[in-house]
């Protein structure tokens, strides 16, 4: 087990001062310096150590990051603040004359050019757009059109409202997602959350005709959690 000298490594790498840390977290700074030298911390403390130094539990006590090359461990340090939308991520929306956040419409025939203008103000603001005052405002949401019958009983042709997800690490297994990504555009699919082990999604469909696919994290734009089928 690798804890305590993970622990350690990955504290100096993000230069952070044992006594920022255990301020932060609560604890003493003798404890810490217990958990980076032999003692194993409580089960939620070590949840919160994780947390904090936003790395997987199972990666903190099995993975000898020592060991890691430059290039490796500079991607496990930089994961985690892609994968939860903390470094530059602009989703292009807009808005009416009250600065309400508007709800736009990607059509079967607008997600072909989806992929190509989802960043582009000129193409958002050119979709149809409409507002629903039911729906919490602290959110956003955009319409998709569902194209084909690989989730039935959600049928070809159905419009669903979903809600935009910035921290990917939130996608929860076996639950509907709109996941836009490099090479296959706009998809409607069931998604497994395989970030922290192995950097990407695995998508379903619920129409067994379908075979399951991954996605590398890399190749994802965008997140839309689906809330609702409009009827």
């Amino acid at each position: 087990m690798y804890l305590h000298s993970n622990i350690k490594l990955l504290r100096k790498k993000k230069r952070i001062t044992q006594s920022l840390m255990s301020e932060s977290l609560g604890i003493s700074r003798s404890k810490l310096a217990g958990y980076e030298l032999s003692i194993s911390p409580p089960l939620d403390t070590l949840v919160k150590l994780c947390e904090y130094l936003e790395v997987s539990v199972d990666l903190i006590l099995k993975e000898n990051l020592e060991k890691y090359p430059a290039h490796k461990l500079r991607e496990v340090l930089e994961t985690s603040r892609y994968l939860k939308g903390r470094d530059l991520r602009i989703l292009t929306t807009t808005v009416d004359a009250q600065g309400r956040e508007l709800i736009e419409v990607v059509s079967q025939k607008a997600k072909a050019s989806y992929l190509a203008g989802f960043s582009d103000p000129d193409f958002i603001g050119d979709l149809p757009r409409f507002h629903l005052p039911f729906l919490p405002q602290d959110k956003k949401y955009r319409v998709f059109q569902v194209d084909g019958d690989s989730m039935e009983p959600i049928p070809d042709g159905a419009w669903i409202i979903c809600e935009y997800i910035e921290d990917w690490t939130a996608i929860r297994d076996g639950e509907k997602y709109v996941i836009v990504t490099a090479q296959d555009g706009v998809t409607f699919k069931l998604t497994y959350n395989q970030l922290n082990k192995k950097r990407q999604l695995l998508l379903c469909s619920s129409n067994p005709l379908y075979t399951p696919f991954e996605v590398k994290a890399e190749t994802v734009r965008e997140v839309w959690k689906y809330r609702m089928m409009m009827v």
